[in-house]
C-alpha cells in the first residue's frame, strides 16, 4: 500500500496529538506529582500580608534580630538578651516546601533567651521558618530560609 503526502502528513499530527495526550493523562492522574497549593488558606493569609510587613518593619527599626542555629540538640533560636524572656508570647512555624505533611507550629514559651526545637522533629532538607512574636504588645517578624 502506497501512503502519499498527505495522508502521512495527517498520521503524523495523529501521532503527535497522541503522545501529547498521553503525557498529559500520565501527569494529572500520577499520585507521585503532587498538586496541593502551597497553603490551605491562601487567600485568607494574604489578607494579613500587610500585618506580616509591619511586624517585619518594627523589627529591623528597633534593631531587634534572632538568631537561629542548627545544634546537635536541634534547633536553637536565641532572643535578644535586652527583652524579658516571660513576656515573649507568639509561635515558630516551620513550612517544609516539599512536604505539607512535615509543616509544624511550636508555640514561644521561655523562661531562658532561647527556645530549642528537638532535632527528631525536623528532617534533612529545606524548610521556611517564620517566627511571629509579641513584646509587651509590640509584633515582631523574622523569616528565613534554612537547610537542615
Amino acid at each position: 500500500m502506497k501512503i502519499n503526502w498527505g495522508t502521512g502528513i495527517v498520521l503524523a499530527f495523529i501521532g503527535f496529538i497522541a503522545f501529547i495526550l498521553y503525557f498529559v493523562v500520565r501527569m494529572s492522574t500520577d499520585d507521585r506529582a503532587n498538586h496541593d497549593l502551597v497553603t490551605e488558606e491562601y487567600y485568607k493569609k494574604e489578607l494579613s500580608y500587610q500585618q506580616e510587613i509591619d511586624a517585619s518593619k518594627s523589627a529591623s527599626e528597633a534593631g531587634v534580630e534572632l538568631k537561629v542555629e542548627k545544634t546537635v540538640e536541634g534547633l536553637v533560636i536565641e532572643f535578644p538578651e535586652q527583652f524579658d524572656p516571660e513576656k515573649i508570647t507568639g509561635t515558630v512555624s516551620l513550612y517544609r516546601p516539599s512536604n505539607k505533611h512535615l509543616d509544624s507550629n511550636f508555640p514561644i514559651s521561655l523562661s531562658k533567651t532561647h527556645l530549642l526545637i528537638p532535632d527528631n522533629r525536623l528532617v534533612d532538607g529545606r524548610w521556611d521558618i517564620s517566627i511571629i512574636w509579641e513584646y509587651e504588645g509590640k509584633p515582631f517578624l523574622h523569616k528565613q530560609k534554612l537547610v537542615y
